[in-house]
């Protein structure tokens, strides 16, 4: 469906028409240490498996994809920007890298972009992707004037690609091997055609492993030139601890060199790349500050604070009288929804089906979707990692054992658990039967 409603004129082209890219300090060099952007990390989910890639939250000193403090909800992008641009007057650029993939997130993204647009229509808008479920997306794109787009491709032979992918998910079920590779090169040739087509500018990332891709990238720099990608972007791969390629060793300089000086017979090479953040503010030289982190998580979190307005509440519970269920046993939750009309002042809603596991931080991010109308979930307890993202959507978590009756009544009049209803721990892990449902 095309986005429509947008008629405030977007000046981001230069007085013969064209579009003005020499405000993109990602894309224009000489712009760098001028002209700032920021990642909004909108798109938590992913929709592949990288062997190079363990994603994490809360490390401030690592400057890499998928990386960031905390998810921004869609609908505090503006607010988060508002203040932002009176902190960084030379803003320019507004993107979204992740932390997973834009399009493995599009109802956010998609949110994200439009009412970015319509508030700072001076502004430029990027996407950074890997290109698998971009697709379906491209006419609203160019519609949104997003004037730059990054694919991350790594390889143009599905035997090599799949060295690099675990798996892909297309729809519901995992794909593998050659397969994934296969379909997944597909689409991302297919969105590098569409893109020029409507005169969108696109970069190829290319993440030179030795031993894995190093051979190829003259072949992966030939395929997207001759498809009229603009820019190559030749990054040396990082190792990073829980990864399946964590043992590789980095390439070396000369390695590096000499694969940007093969593939510029074919486009133009970066050379300033910062490996940015998904939550990247500022100069691509600035690191990620404490303001900065303050800012985000600020932010992040406005949706906890006004989630007394969101109408529901989750309880995991196996026989619908007490909170009785580990997060990560839940197969299902009952929703309750506030009604002033009762006694109680709330009633029964209706049940939804939990996300089966098997798809790591992936599965915390598609229930907090699942929960998206809920202001908290009941639950007999909860791991760090999925407490600490569905908090980060919005989602309180709340740990307690008794009548789902007395939690639900202190949540709804806005009361904390009580004392006697909170849950108590006798030692470390003794609520976790290690049934593998991922309960973090």
């Amino acid at each position: 469906m095309q986005i429509t409603g947008l008629t405030t004129p977007l000046p981001t082209t230069n007085a013969t028409g064209t579009l003005d890219f020499s405000k993109h300090p990602c894309f224009n060099k000489e712009s760098h240490h001028k002209h700032a952007r920021v990642h909004l990390p909108v798109a938590p989910r992913c929709n592949l498996q990288c062997n190079f890639c363990n994603r994490k939250f809360d490390c401030m000193n690592e400057s890499r994809p998928g990386v960031t403090s905390s998810i921004l909800p869609a609908n505090q992008a503006v607010p988060y920007l508002e203040e932002l641009v009176q902190k960084v007057p030379n803003l320019s650029v507004v993107g979204i890298a992740g932390p997973g993939d834009p399009f493995a997130n599009p109802v956010e993204t998609m949110a994200t972009l439009v009412a970015v647009r319509k508030r700072f229509p001076e502004l430029m808008l990027c996407l950074a992707s890997n290109g698998l479920a971009i697709g379906p997306h491209i006419d609203n794109i160019a519609s949104l004037q997003v004037s730059h787009v990054t694919l991350t491709i790594n390889a143009v032979d599905p035997e090599i690609g799949a060295k690099i992918y675990a798996w892909i998910r297309d729809g519901r079920s995992p794909i593998r091997g050659l397969a994934a590779a296969g379909l997944l090169l597909e689409r991302q040739l297919d969105a590098i055609k569409e893109l020029k087509k409507r005169n969108v500018v696109v970069k190829v990332n290319f993440i030179l492993m030795p031993g894995v891709n190093d051979h190829h990238v003259f072949d992966v720099a030939k395929t997207v030139g001759g498809l009229g990608a603009d820019l190559m972007n030749i990054m040396a791969f990082m190792p990073v601890a829980g990864a399946v390629f964590e043992d590789l060793a980095p390439p070396d300089s000369m390695m590096m060199a000499r694969s940007r000086l093969q593939s510029e017979k074919f486009l133009p090479q970066m050379t300033h790349c910062a490996r940015c953040r998904a939550d990247a503010v500022g100069l691509i030289n600035e690191g990620i500050s404490d303001d900065n982190i303050e800012r985000l998580n600020r932010f992040a979190r406005a949706d906890v604070l006004k989630g007394r307005r969101r109408p529901y509440i989750a309880v995991a519970s196996q026989e619908g009288a007490l909170v009785n269920q580990h997060l990560g046993e839940a197969a299902r939750v009952l929703v309750f929804k506030q009604d002033d009309t009762t006694e109680s002042g709330f009633k029964f809603h209706e049940v939804r089906t939990a996300p089966p596991p098997g798809s790591a931080d992936g599965r915390w991010h598609d229930f907090a979707a699942i929960l998206s109308d809920c202001r908290a979930i009941l639950v007999n307890a909860a791991g760090p990692k999925p407490k600490g993202i569905l908090e980060g959507h919005g989602v309180e978590v709340l740990e307690m054992e008794g009548l789902i009756e007395e939690g639900l009544s202190a949540v709804f009049s806005d009361q904390p658990i009580p004392k006697s209803l909170q849950r108590r721990f006798t030692s470390c892990g003794t609520g976790c039967k290690g049934a593998g449902t991922g309960c973090g």
